[in-house]
């Protein structure tokens, strides 16, 4: 059985000699949102920023898990070690989830130098988002050369889930025209890669040269993503996508993009994660400071106007951080 009375030394020493168990213990620790998690993230930081990390996006249904698995075997077959975050920012069962509609990951479970971790939000974004991050940093510390962050769906939440990789690989099907809408109004940011799955389908060809027309509307040709056909169950397009990943990070890292994408995403982070943070600290005010409690009450019968009401909450906040 795993021990949870290591200590922080051996749990520092074991993520950085890449033991699995020592890992997984601190994620939990990272995901219970622990400050023995935030100090075990403090002394591995360090040791981070040398995994190629690529983000895996794109509609439900699509085979993103699937794919995710095929290039997972292909990056094995070429010696290299990995990791798979697994992110679902809506399902409550998330923990099971590998072992359910992503069984096929299940084939690297028993490889030592596969690390595999399903995560949910259990109802808060911004705890996911930071124990995303986290996590990632972790598992880069312990030493895989690659790791996938996989996420269920194209939405704002994944987004901001997704804003702490090196690469975004978007994943379409046929049949996933909102998605393909939502890249032609540019709501979607243009991905470093685009994989249009099932490529037996008769549609797939043709929704390949509809992805093409949008993304050549982009007018830095250096930003426009290569677009390629796969057919994730058999594998077949995967070694020519992972070719076309591994470019694309050559090219960022040879005009120095790579690096300040690295600086600008991690400058995001905590950004995101001190408002995060700010707005519990602020729910918890409203909640359980009276004066606050009365103040925004009375905005709401419009006795106390919305700023006098934001200012003594903020210095409710302050008060409460200076504690």
């Amino acid at each position: 059985m795993a021990r949870h009375d290591r200590t922080q030394d051996e749990l520092v020493t074991g993520i950085l000699e890449g033991d699995r168990r020592a890992l997984a213990r601190a994620i939990t620790l990272v995901e219970a949102r622990t400050r023995e998690g935030e100090e075990l993230v403090r002394r591995v930081y360090p040791r981070t920023g040398r995994a190629a990390t690529i983000g895996v996006t794109g509609p439900p249904g699509v085979g993103k898990s699937t794919l995710v698995g095929a290039l997972t075997r292909h990056v094995r077959d070429l010696g290299k070690t990995v990791g798979v975050v697994s992110v679902d920012p809506s399902s409550p069962f998330t923990r099971g989830a590998l072992l359910g509609d992503r069984i096929r990951l299940a084939d690297h479970f028993l490889d030592p130098d596969v690390y595999i971790r399903s995560m949910g939000t259990r109802g808060h974004l911004g705890g996911l988002a930071e124990a995303t991050l986290e996590t990632l940093l972790l598992v880069d510390a312990s030493g895989k050369d690659v790791i996938f962050l996989e996420t269920v769906g194209t939405g704002q939440s994944e987004v901001e889930v997704i804003g702490s990789v090196d690469q975004v690989l978007l994943v379409l099907m046929p049949g996933s025209g909102d998605s393909v809408q939502a890249l032609k109004a540019g709501i979607m940011e243009i991905p470093d890669v685009i994989a249009v799955n099932k490529l037996d389908h008769p549609a797939a060809r043709t929704m390949a040269q509809e992805v093409r027309s949008i993304v050549a509307l982009e007018p830095d040709r250096d930003r426009r993503p290569a677009i390629l056909l796969t057919e994730a169950v058999r594998g077949d397009g995967v070694p020519e996508l992972w070719v076309a990943l591994e470019a694309r990070r050559a090219a960022l890292a040879e005009r120095g993009e790579l690096d300040e994408r690295r600086r600008r995403n991690l400058e995001a982070e905590v950004e995101a994660l001190a408002v995060s943070r700010l707005r519990e600290h602020a729910r918890r005010a409203m909640g359980e400071d009276a004066h606050v409690r009365d103040l925004v009450v009375g905005v709401g019968r419009r006795e106390v106007d919305p700023l006098t009401a934001v200012a003594a909450l903020v210095e409710a906040v302050v008060a409460g951080e200076r504690s």
